[in-house]
């Protein structure tokens, strides 16, 4: 059967990226405690075409991912997807994003009961040559009250929901757990988040906002100091959003920071 897509193109325009994007497929994500977790995943897969192919096979993303599917992947095995794709493509450049929906269990702060909350969780990998760029992305939910609002107010302080979203990247054979990151960022709002809370958990989440105020910059700096914090990171994009609540827009914040190098701690 004839091979269309293989043959030459005399248009001499290479293609950066072509692939497939927007298919869903179910993944597992390797967790921290040498388990998976299986999630639904949204991948965008892509490769450059060299001038003289006139396509790509389509196909062979989706057997690649398809294959893939079924074994516990991190940041390791992203680059492995990524070497089976160049080879199969007859491509020097490669590149994924594989975005999905990560349940951890977090426990009320007084009747301690739990309950898993969702985040937001990206893997996203380039792999050029020999050179090979991976970064991980959450988004944490957290709580902020108004410093404003609490200070100029006979009673009360207009409160909102935000979010905190980050994508970092490590130094060489260093790693960073979904867990790990959701953990450095859940406490810089006024309040972290809970998906299960009692009257007595709701009354405590309620004062320790109160008395913790934050603007959507606090809650920023705060951030970035917490990111700082870990020396197995050495470049990070941070934006806070807060969704307000006695105004019709958000408000938002963002820091993007290259770290010094450090010694490897954690082998991946």
């Amino acid at each position: 059967m004839k091979d269309v897509q293989s043959l030459t193109d005399n248009r001499g325009i290479e293609i950066q990226r072509v692939g497939i994007k927007d298919i869903h497929l179910p993944f597992l994500i390797r967790t921290m405690d040498n388990g998976f977790q299986s999630v639904l995943a949204n991948i965008s897969l892509s490769v450059n075409l060299p001038q003289y192919f006139r396509g790509t096979h389509m196909s062979r993303f989706v057997e690649i991912l398809t294959s893939w599917s079924e074994k516990p992947v991190s940041g390791h095995e992203i680059r492995l997807i990524l070497e089976e794709t160049t080879q199969s493509l007859s491509a020097s450049q490669a590149e994924l994003s594989l975005r999905f929906r990560y349940f951890l269990k977090q426990a009320a702060p007084v009747s301690h009961q739990q309950a898993f909350l969702d985040y937001r969780a990206e893997f996203w990998s380039r792999l050029s040559g020999k050179s090979y760029d991976y970064t991980l992305g959450v988004e944490v939910p957290v709580n902020s009250l108004c410093p404003c609002s609490k200070e100029i107010s006979a009673y009360g302080a207009h409160n909102q929901r935000g979010v905190i979203r980050t994508r970092i990247r490590c130094h060489p054979k260093q790693y960073l757990w979904i867990e790990e990151l959701v953990e450095l960022l859940r406490n810089q709002g006024s309040a972290p988040i809970f998906p299960l809370l009692k009257r007595e958990d709701e009354k405590f989440i309620t004062e320790k906002a109160y008395e913790n105020p934050k603007f959507v910059e606090d809650v920023l700096r705060d951030s970035v100091l917490a990111l700082r914090s870990d020396q197995r990171i050495k470049w990070f994009d941070l934006e806070v959003e807060t969704f307000e609540s006695i105004h019709n827009h958000s408000a938002f914040a963002s820091h993007t920071e290259k770290k010094a190098p450090a010694e490897p701690e954690q082998i991946l």
